[in-house]
């Protein structure tokens, strides 16, 4: 691996920049997570950028970025495209600083985040269903107006601000062994692992540096392994903070240089880490600011030492919330959707439900119908949503079930 400290912005760099956003960015608090440490074995904590400004910790970047700007490209106003967290960040970045910001949004974009995006004073312009369309209108109206383009993680001074939570971390638990950190475009993760490694370097220790992908928008394993940047097809994914197609040239040097490994979770596995954080700790956090979460859940980060896990955002449309949470509880057996045929006469419903009734599991919505395939001119199928406590619980409910001549099959 190449001498971290020749990798990225220097030391002093990061600790300039740190000081330049003070005025705005907070020190988020640093939580420790009982239920977490047990999983993993060792001590967890959570670093809570998910109760940043603006809901993530994107300000820290934009405000850098900005703020270096000379004054005639102030004058000239920025521009930036994006769904979201990167949204905010350059808008209230841009208000704290006087400049004039015009934000390109989907047109789908959620309304919590297009709302807010307004009300830190950018003007937003609608425009397309994904985000590319734009960012081809921003750069296309930076070149017909002059606004600085402000790109949302391969840019050297936006690496400098994000680092700065890098900082953070070694100040607020000095005897860190293990940071792990969401990767997008990787904007973030270069500047944390690069400024973390520099400053422990100094102390004559290492502390590794894991990143964490959606499996569904992972253009970093491919790349890493190809030596270059490579393009990614990507799937439908609820973590849509992270994904991101390319990983960013100058980001992709600082990572391969930086950072020790790079794992994937499953759409099942960050939504049952958003669950464990809403119940355990009580947090509100975004699909893609919970995979490092996830990546301890399902087992894929090992760790001896303390382990700092950065929770990168918190925008989350209640609307997606309502959806991850019961897919959550699916992911973690606590919500069955059974589909059982059942003979057509009288008191075969009553039937089940004393069954499941007997088995303390609760029965949320019921389907009775005679019309679906497979089902013989006597029988009806039963679909019944039951909330259990857990996988031993819903496995007791279905032997249950099968018990008294029943045939439930579960219907993911």
């Amino acid at each position: 691996m190449p001498d971290p400290v020749l990798v990225g912005p220097s030391l002093a760099e990061f600790q300039e920049a740190r000081e330049r956003i003070s005025a705005v960015v907070t020190q988020t608090p640093l939580e420790s997570s009982h239920y977490l440490s047990n999983v993993l074995g060792d001590a967890v904590y959570l670093k809570c950028e998910n109760l940043q400004r603006t809901g993530s910790y994107k300000i820290r970047g934009a405000y850098n970025r900005l703020s270096r700007l000379s004054d005639e490209e102030k004058a000239r106003g920025v521009v930036a495209a994006s769904a979201g967290n990167h949204a905010q960040g350059v808008a209230l970045a841009a208000r704290e600083l006087g400049i004039r910001a015009t934000i390109f949004m989907p047109v789908g974009v959620p309304l919590p985040k297009l709302q807010a995006t307004k009300d830190y004073g950018a003007d937003v312009v609608l425009r397309g269903h994904t985000v590319d369309e734009p960012l081809r209108a921003a750069a296309e109206f930076a070149a017909e107006t002059g606004a600085v383009f402000i790109h949302p993680f391969d840019h050297v001074d936006v690496v400098t601000g994000q680092g700065t939570l890098g900082l953070d971390i070694l100040d607020q638990r000095p005897d860190v062994e293990t940071v792990v950190v969401p990767i997008g475009g990787g904007g973030l993760i270069s500047g944390v692992a690069s400024a973390i490694k520099q400053r422990a370097a100094l102390d004559g220790r290492t502390v590794r540096v894991v990143g964490v992908q959606a499996t569904n928008a992972a253009a970093y394993p491919v790349s890493l392994a190809a030596g270059s940047p490579r393009d990614v097809t990507i799937l439908p994914t609820i973590a849509d903070g992270i994904a991101v197609s390319r990983p960013g040239a100058l980001n992709f040097e600082i990572i391969a240089g930086t950072v020790d490994e790079v794992v994937t979770v499953s759409e099942d596995e960050m939504a049952r880490a958003l669950l464990v954080l809403l119940e355990r700790a009580k947090l509100v956090v975004e699909p893609a600011g919970a995979v490092g979460v996830a990546a301890i859940l399902a087992g894929k980060i090992s760790a001896s030492g303390t382990t700092v896990v950065v929770l990168s955002g918190g925008n989350i449309d209640p609307m997606v919330m309502e959806r991850v949470i019961s897919h959550g509880l699916a992911a973690s057996e606590r919500y069955l959707k059974l589909r059982i045929p059942l003979p057509d006469r009288p008191g075969q419903l009553a039937t089940v439900s004393a069954l499941v009734a007997d088995c303390n599991a609760n029965v949320v919505e019921v389907l009775h119908t005679r019309h679906n395939g497979g089902l013989t001119i006597s029988q009806v199928e039963l679909e019944l949503h039951i909330e259990t406590r857990g996988p031993e619980h819903a496995e007791q409910v279905l032997a249950r079930l099968r018990d008294e001549g029943f045939e439930p099959r579960v219907d993911f």
